[in-house]
């Protein structure tokens, strides 16, 4: 039973941490003015700051959800 909820949990912090990616790449866009030219962030360059931040830390719990030991 733990193994199965290592297993879960390692999926969903892995879609979490894509999620995240996404979420800042979209940003970043917005940021430079580039795709999605509708909103508060489009060529707004604070969003291409706080986009790589969040792109960044995704990446992180990307990595780090598919490289921690599984204890049990």
């Amino acid at each position: 039973m733990r193994n199965t909820f290592n297993i879960v949990m390692r999926i969903v912090s892995t879609l979490v941490g894509l999620l995240m990616v996404a979420m800042g790449c979209v940003w970043m866009l917005q940021g430079l003015n580039i795709a999605f030219r509708v909103g508060f962030m489009v060529g707004d360059p604070h969003w291409v700051v706080y986009g790589a931040i969040l792109a960044t830390v995704g990446i992180a719990q990307v990595v780090w959800s598919n490289t921690r030991q599984i204890r049990g």
